[in-house]
């Protein structure tokens, strides 16, 4: 069997891949096929994350890990995936977190004329940089930030109040 996987990245722009990989192929198969379609090096750490429908962060399927002899990377995909399990999160270059949605969108059959993985669609550009990424706490912060803004009025400052 062959997995059909739509790959996107998460950008404003429409930039996605679909590849067609082998059921029976790895996490670091995965991994390889979506930096390749996506012009990366592959040199970088990566992991993948299992999500729900919603796209909500769930745990984490290292590539790498601390942790002696506890990593994913020889793991089948048809282990991964499975009729509740069809969405996964990959983040690559941990210092950039190139984010992508993985959904699994069929399941076909293997022909012997194709070799995979194999890039079946590609749609948009990579931009040069990854998107700046704002977490939960940091939208909090400019909230209150923005809150706190507010409340300060120009009659409110005094230059001796600067020690």
């Amino acid at each position: 069997m062959i997995y059909r996987i739509r790959i996107i990245l998460d950008v404003k722009e429409d930039v996605l891949r679909d590849i067609e990989i082998e059921a029976t192929a790895t996490l670091e198969d995965l991994h390889n096929a979506i930096t390749q379609s996506f012009g990366f090096l592959g040199n970088e750490m990566a992991s993948f994350y299992k999500s729900d429908d919603a796209w909500q962060q769930g745990e984490e399927l290292a590539l790498e890990s601390m942790e002696e002899g506890f990593n994913m990377r020889e793991e089948p995909l048809n282990k991964i995936f499975s009729s509740s399990q069809h969405h996964l999160i990959y983040v690559y270059d941990f210092l950039n977190l190139w984010t992508f949605f993985v959904e699994l969108k069929e399941v076909g059959d293997i022909l012997s004329t194709i070799s995979y993985p194999n890039l079946i669609h590609s749609k948009g550009d990579v931009p040069e940089e990854a998107p700046e990424k704002m977490f939960e706490s940091d939208k909090e912060k400019d909230s209150k930030n923005d809150e706190n803004e507010e409340d300060i009025g120009s009659e409110d400052y005094n230059d001796n109040d600067i020690y």
